[in-house]
């Protein structure tokens, strides 16, 4: 389920990128204003007659203590998204640094690859489990950003860019898992909530972080800095793949 969220809003990413080239190329940058509030409206009338979940009876845990919980998933969700976060803010401008045409693609090879990797691996997560997902998704993300930043033209680049959605694909779902069987089922909203807020923080900060490592030493270390922030979380998720069955 986590999956096919993660489908619908990176979907978005891949298609959305291509697109508003092509209204603001056409249309001019109004066009595009008013396709996200006309595409928003769209989405809130999608919403608005949809079910409610019910509600799991239960002793619920204290946000905290949920928070707690998850956190070194958290952690390692964060590490990981740090490459998804400097991709959607920076290629464009190592495109131009770099003097490549067609930054844009890069955007919508991550969403396709990202896509479908869940697509075709995403019941892998309930197969061999999230920890074992997580690993080998954090490797493949590890090397795409280093084939980013050691990419000596665009076409290498682009492959760079798809090897790092494919990996960063299932982080997010296979982590997840794990950190929501931490807590009782009344308490697994808050445990998603809690989880997601790492991604949210990672994405906040990465701009800044990156930004700040652009400007020292130059764009393509962007992608090397994510690279080690990424190996960072591989290293924690193998920590508490071992450490699962004491947990539990």
């Amino acid at each position: 389920m986590i999956s096919w969220n993660g489908i619908a809003s990176y979907g978005a990413l891949a298609v959305g990128a291509p697109l508003g080239v092509l209204l603001v190329r056409h249309f001019g940058l109004w066009s595009m204003g008013v396709s996200i509030i006309l595409l928003a409206v769209v989405g809130v009338l999608l919403a608005w007659n949809k079910v409610a979940a019910p509600i799991v009876a239960g002793v619920r845990l204290p946000f905290m203590n949920v928070l707690g919980r998850v956190l070194p998933h958290g952690c390692a969700l964060a590490l990981g998204s740090i490459g998804f976060g400097t991709i959607a803010t920076f290629i464009t401008l190592y495109y131009t640094t770099q003097h490549w045409d067609n930054a844009v693609w890069a955007l919508s090879l991550f969403g396709a690859s990202f896509i479908g990797a869940r697509l075709l691996f995403g019941n892998l997560i309930n197969r061999i489990g999230g920890f074992r997902v997580a690993i080998a998704c954090l490797s493949v993300e590890i090397l795409g950003l280093l084939l980013l930043s050691l990419a000596p033209d665009a076409n290498l680049a682009l492959a760079g860019a798809a090897l790092s959605g494919f990996g960063f694909s299932l982080v997010f779902p296979a982590l997840g898992v794990e950190a929501v069987n931490l807590v009782p089922a009344s308490s697994r909203g808050s445990a998603v909530g809690a989880y997601s807020l790492f991604i949210d923080l990672s994405l906040g900060i990465t701009g800044t972080l990156a930004g700040a490592v652009a400007a020292g030493f130059g764009f393509a270390s962007i992608f090397l800095f994510a690279a080690l922030a990424a190996l960072g979380g591989l290293l924690l998720s193998v920590y508490l793949y071992r450490q699962a069955p004491k947990a539990r």
